[in-house]
């Protein structure tokens, strides 16, 4: 009997979102609460380029013991004209000293913590039907304006 194929990564588009200041709700029934605005950025990359639009936001919770939960939404209009939805949900943690790093701006390693996402792309624009049908994975790193994601599709 054969196995099931193996997934492999594709390389999708690199995302640097912009970001405004969060907006704290303060403590919900899970933990910390916030809000983050997106307000612009760029999408380049070999299979996805444009820019992301001003608007969306990803709504944090953060854990009593550090962890982060992100879960955004937000558009990407493309180099060509079409937009694009994507909603990501992931996991961002790490030790207790470098989440304090990187809550108070510090420059921080990427790979000094975890950040990695499940993403879900969406459009009715037939050039782009393909995202509609693919399953797609990010790793990101966090900077005091923005967040650098890498989108690979689950071929």
């Amino acid at each position: 009997m054969n196995k099931p194929a193996e997934p492999r990564l594709v390389h999708v588009t690199d995302l640097t979102v912009e970001l405004a200041a969060p907006i704290e709700m303060g403590n919900g029934r899970g933990g910390l609460r916030r809000i983050i605005p997106i307000i612009g950025g760029q999408a380049h990359g070999p299979k996805l380029t444009g820019r992301i639009l001003n608007l969306g936001a990803d709504w944090q919770t953060i854990f009593h013991d550090g962890l982060a939960e992100l879960d955004t939404r937000y558009g990407i209009e493309t180099h060509d004209g079409a937009t694009i939805e994507i909603i990501n949900y992931g996991y961002r943690h790490g030790p207790a000293h470098v989440m304090q790093d990187l809550a108070a701006g510090k420059d921080v390693a990427p790979d000094a913590y975890y950040m990695r996402t499940q993403a879900r792309l969406e459009t009715g624009d037939p050039r782009y039907d393909w995202v509609n049908r693919i399953l797609f994975v990010g790793s990101g790193a966090r900077f005091p304006n923005q967040v650098m994601m890498s989108l690979y599709a689950i071929d």
